[in-house]
């Protein structure tokens, strides 16, 4: 697959607590196996609070959030304004086809490698943002199904610091592709 630009990164964010939105920060650093350090959503097992109600051991597939900033342009043209960060984003992305893509991609960013999980789900928070930013973001086809465009959830494999202007490398998994699903 074939990218349109240069993937790059346009802006990083995290906090301790368990906040929808995430502040902008200078730079991150991913830690292997457990996410960005720092972040409320940082550990080896689940994190998200709704999840770790249900099955607290389960293993953390939601490490690293990535947000594509094609997205924010797309919600500008529908007069919905959102910033980085303001979705709970750790990383937004340009030039990545996020949502094109299998899981386990990985990305390479400086030292750091992540693997993509699956896709992000959105929830009724986002209205508060917007009222209409749930509706925007998540789509139903013609077949029925719908197509969630708020971002891709991922692992961290090998760690690193990660800042706006880092270049994105892709390496594509072996064999046939798995489509993304919600984790």
């Amino acid at each position: 697959m074939a990218l349109p630009q240069t993937a790059t990164v346009v802006a990083v964010a995290a906090d301790r607590g368990h906040n929808f939105s995430k502040p902008i920060q200078d730079e991150i650093t991913l830690i292997a196996g457990l996410g960005v350090e720092g972040d409320a959503h940082a550990g080896v097992t689940v994190q998200h609070l709704f999840d770790k109600k249900r099955n607290p051991d389960a293993p953390n597939l939601r490490q690293v959030h990535f947000m594509h900033a094609e997205l924010f342009d797309e919600l500008a043209a529908l007069d919905i304004d959102v910033s980085a960060g303001q979705m709970g984003e750790n990383l937004v992305t340009r030039g990545v086809p996020l949502l094109d893509l299998p899981t386990g991609t990985r990305f390479q960013i400086g030292e750091a490698i992540i693997e993509i999980t699956g896709l992000r789900n959105p929830c009724k928070k986002l209205n508060t943002i917007h009222p209409d930013l749930l509706k925007a973001v998540v789509e139903k086809r013609p077949d029925g199904s719908l197509n969630k465009k708020t971002g891709v959830m991922s692992i961290v494999i090998q760690g690193g610091k990660i800042m706006p202007g880092d270049i994105i490398h892709i390496t594509y998994p072996d064999g046939d592709p798995v489509p993304l699903e919600c984790v």
